[in-house]
């Protein structure tokens, strides 16, 4: 048994805090808002983000040092927008060295950062090259109910992300392990731009030859920008890649897509968001992936029409039209030369 703080009391923190909780360790729930900590305490619901019973066991705070205290395992499930300020509260609060997982799927708009970099900059106590991530095509909602579901996790030091895997691999969640940081969270935080042209596809009612093609195309998009940052090219034919691109595209449980389908059927994007009530990952990194393709001349002509619409109001019928009129060209030229690059350095 271990003793683990989850960071970020939303949905993806309380489920991943039920797998822990039914792997018999000591779960810390932690959330910045004291009324949501009482709640959970009180009621082992968190209705907001999940309809489901929290385990008993399971205990909420809203103290970040108290929530902390002594853990092995510390895991950061907290919004994009909030990985810096919440680290540097970490980095002074630890008075040892517990092992960092982060599960957050985002990047930073302006320089591109992934998440572990940030945490990196953030906590000096903490070397790179120990930090983990989780992803892979993972519904809050159906791993809260104990659905089958598998991921990956990845660090650069094996005996660490081994520990993650041990630490959530149960009946019901299947953990595998990766290497490759790089590709597992570029592919985490890029699908979640095509998944909300999916929904926007879904919602100016295109038909699945549509999305299919979206989803191929954008897929293509995420390789060819993670293979440039150095990621390997095969990471994204796996679960954090085109396994999570897949769940997050179809799925209603997405927050991505259901904010993308509003989208399409016309509504602004202020009210999407204030509809939603939830972050939704993808506005931000339809902004950071658009900034660095343009500045590095990278082509992703979906993420630029996403950005046109979610940012400067476009209409979803043009994007659509200008990227179906886009000058012919040769399917396999991305891949051969992605796969070339990588493999002839």
């Amino acid at each position: 048994m271990k003793k683990v703080a989850v960071l970020g009391a939303g949905s993806w923190g309380t489920a991943l805090s039920i797998v822990l909780a039914d792997n018999n360790h000591d779960v810390r729930l932690w959330t910045h808002r004291k009324e949501q900590a009482d709640q959970i305490n009180s009621t082992h619901k968190n209705e907001h983000y999940l309809e489901i019973m929290i385990p008993e066991k399971i205990k909420a705070f809203h103290d970040l040092k108290e929530a902390t205290k002594d853990v092995d395992v510390v895991l950061v499930v907290v919004p994009t927008k909030a990985i810096r300020e919440v680290c540097r509260q970490l980095d002074t609060i630890l008075t040892h060295n517990p092992i960092i997982v982060h599960a957050t799927k985002g990047i930073e708009p302006g320089s591109l950062k992934r998440v572990s970099q940030m945490i990196d900059e953030e906590m000096g106590r903490i070397d790179y090259e120990d930090i983990v991530v989780l992803s892979g095509p993972s519904h809050a909602e159906e791993v809260g109910l104990r659905q089958p579901t598998t991921v990956t996790v990845a660090s650069i030091n094996e005996e660490n992300s081994k520990i993650a895997q041990d630490l959530f691999f149960n009946e019901v969640f299947r953990v595998y392990t990766s290497n490759d940081v790089i590709g597992i969270e570029l592919g985490g935080a890029l699908k979640n731009i095509i998944a909300l042209g999916a929904g926007i596809s879904d919602g100016l009612g295109y038909g699945d030859n549509a999305k299919a093609a979206l989803i191929t195309r954008g897929l293509a998009e995420i390789t060819r920008l993670g293979t440039y940052l150095g990621a390997n090219p095969l990471s994204f034919l796996g679960l954090p890649g085109v396994g999570d691109l897949i769940v997050t595209c179809t799925s209603v449980h997405s927050r991505n897509w259901r904010a993308g389908n509003l989208l399409g059927k016309g509504k602004n994007l202020q009210d999407v968001l204030e509809q939603m009530g939830m972050v939704v990952e993808g506005v931000r990194t339809a902004e950071a992936a658009y900034q660095f393709a343009k500045n590095e001349n990278i082509e992703m002509p979906i993420t630029y029409g996403i950005y046109e619409i979610i940012h400067n109001h476009k209409k979803p019928k043009e994007v659509v039209e200008q990227l179906m009129n886009r000058d012919k060209r040769e399917e396999m030229d991305d891949l051969a030369t992605l796969l070339k690059n990588r493999y002839t350095r």
